[in-house]
């Protein structure tokens, strides 16, 4: 979970920080407070893309920094720095991270819900990877795609095979060329990250070890420095706490204070030592940066893509100057290829369509409970073993159906739904898929450990359904740790902890502050939100008593859940 989110100069963002709790967190304030740059910090943690323009006018970097609470009870602390020119830096617990790391981080620590997502469920091509990770069939599809892999790559090599000869010849001339550009740069993931961050530290070499030794001796290596002075304050503050013992805590405290200066004084002392800050090291960076941007310019865009690209084309010499392969061998390879395609393929197939009645009666009930009562729902698989049907999903197709009103035939989910009967539908999916319980111990730490934060999930809804989508939100909060931003005051009374994102002008700039809402302040701020800046003594009554049901149904929701809990802690020990 986010324990702790710092933000400075994102945006309209000067300086930020909020502790967050293990529960239900609601985020409210006027449109245009700076809300979902909350959300958006969380998203340049987790890899998010980084760009100058989020940086507040005026200032060289913004810099978003947390700490999360790992499932297995550990502690990271992640750091994102973007400047001015669009360059940016990240580190998890103090070392640089690339940002595939953090999207590796992202996967384990935090799912975001917004409208982006909202927007896949209607592309269908998006709903059988939703059926399969509900039904657990992950692996299976990644054996299939695997399998599919293999079968299109054999495919491509069986294509050039049967290239006439003055095809091969001029296609082996253009492999080799830009093969051998690319074995010879020798590239390496994540290097032009690496680099950039160490050209950004050559250049300010100078200032860098400018302030370390300066910093360095102020701290530790004067007669003057901080701990040599402090060495004395801790000797008086002894003789006080022999005259009152209130002193005493400051003096036990001491050497824990001490261990931490003289290890910031090191880490001056040695990073300053550590840089080589040679001019001809930065003409190497420089160089190499150089080299590896034309050659991203000319494959793909990313050096990842470059990399795959050189892989790619090595393949593809080996399959042009023949080896050892012949025709009919890469024949004999594809038809074994194919058939274990297919064996993998129609195992997924059976695994989604034994499935897909029961995820579809399970969507039926969680809309039930979000105010579409008799809503019918329906998974229609289309299954093909052609080959030109073949895919890396497999060999069927499939697409979500909905009928929200009685009487109304089933029709594709992307043609008939409201915004908030997208909403629903999309929480509904996420409860459900939260909600499921695996045998396995591994995927239950990865879920159990995850981050909810929701962003316009109460687009186009209102009134009794918003209380509904509370109440929903606040079950999860009761298991996961959930961030929502929400304009509707039905859902924010259902919030365990409430924070006011508030615009506010400062002199001559504008500026965004966090503050945490109880009691009274709460109650006024859900009355804003239900009858404006103008709210008067009704809508506080009525935001208190919107207060009131909330805590009432949360008591009553932990109780439910303390009583169904026992029985299985009783056979648990049982067993």
């Amino acid at each position: 979970m986010i324990r702790y989110l710092a933000i400075r100069n994102l945006a309209v963002i000067e300086s930020v920080a909020v502790d967050f709790e293990q529960s239900f967190n609601i985020l409210t304030g006027e449109t245009g407070a700076g809300k979902s740059i909350l959300v958006e910090a969380v998203g340049l943690l987790l890899g998010g893309r980084a760009t100058s323009d989020l940086i507040r006018t005026g200032e060289d970097v913004a810099t978003v920094e947390a700490i999360f609470e790992t499932p297995d009870g550990g502690e990271l602390i992640v750091r994102r720095e973007i400047t001015s020119q669009g360059r940016s830096r990240a580190f998890i617990n103090g070392a640089l991270a690339t940002a595939a790391a953090l999207k590796d981080l992202s996967n384990r620590l935090v799912e975001l819900h917004g409208q982006h997502e909202h927007q896949q469920l209607l592309d269908p091509s998006q709903h059988l990877s939703l059926l399969d990770t509900w039904a657990g069939l992950e692996a299976a599809r990644t054996r299939v795609s695997s399998a599919f892999a293999v079968v299109r790559g054999l495919r491509e090599q069986l294509d050039r095979l049967r290239m006439d000869d003055r095809e091969r010849a001029a296609r082996l001339d253009l492999v080799e060329f830009q093969l051998a550009e690319l074995q010879k740069a020798n590239l390496q993931a994540g290097e032009d990250e690496t680099l950039s961050a160490d050209r950004q530290l050559l250049r300010s070499a100078d200032t860098i070890q400018r302030l370390c030794a300066e910093s360095y001796a102020e701290l530790y290596d004067t007669e003057s420095a901080a701990l040599v002075a402090l060495g004395r304050v801790w000797k008086k503050v002894g003789e006080l706490a022999s005259i009152d013992p209130r002193f005493a805590p400051y003096l036990d405290a001491r050497d824990g204070i001490k261990a931490q200066l003289e290890d910031l004084a090191f880490t001056l002392r040695d990073f300053s030592d550590g840089i080589d800050a040679s001019p001809a090291r930065l003409l190497q960076v420089e160089e190499r940066l150089a080299l590896l941007e034309r050659l991203k310019r000319k494959h793909g865009g990313t050096l990842e893509e470059a990399i795959a690209r050189r892989d790619r084309l090595a393949a593809e010499h080996a399959a042009l100057t023949g080896g050892e392969s012949t025709l009919a061998e890469i024949e004999e390879q594809l038809r074994t290829s194919g058939a274990r395609f297919l064996d993998e393929a129609r195992k997924l197939s059976a695994g989604r369509r034994e499935a897909s009645g029961r995820f579809s009666k399970m969507i039926e009930t969680e809309l039930a409970e979000l105010a579409m009562a008799r809503t019918k729902f329906e998974v229609r698989l289309s299954t093909a073993e052609s080959e030109d049907r073949w895919s890396d999903a497999g060999i069927d197709a499939g697409e979500f159906f909905l009928s929200p009103n009685v009487g109304e035939d089933l029709r594709p989910l992307a043609r008939i739904v409201s915004g908030g009967e997208l909403s629903r539908v999309m929480l509904a999916l996420k409860t459900l898929a939260l909600s499921e319980q695996r045998s396995s111990e591994a995927r239950a730490l990865r879920v159990e450990g995850k981050t909810l934060i929701f962003d316009e999930v109460d687009a186009g809804i209102g009134g009794r359904v918003a209380s509904v989508v509370g109440e929903k939100l606040a079950a999860l909060g009761d298991r996961f740790q959930v961030l929502c931003i929400t304009h509707l005051p039905q859902i924010a009374a259902c919030g365990r902890t409430h924070f006011l994102i508030e615009k506010r002008v400062q002199g001559r700039r504008t500026v965004t502050g966090v503050t945490r809402l109880a009691g009274e302040a709460r109650a006024t701020e859900i009355a804003r939100m239900m009858g404006g800046s103008a709210a008067g003594v009704k809508a506080l009554e009525s935001a208190r008593e919107l207060l009131d049901a909330a805590q009432a149904k949360g008591t009553t929701r932990a109780k439910a859940k303390g009583e169904s809990e026992s029985p299985r802690r009783a056979k648990a020990k049982h067993r």
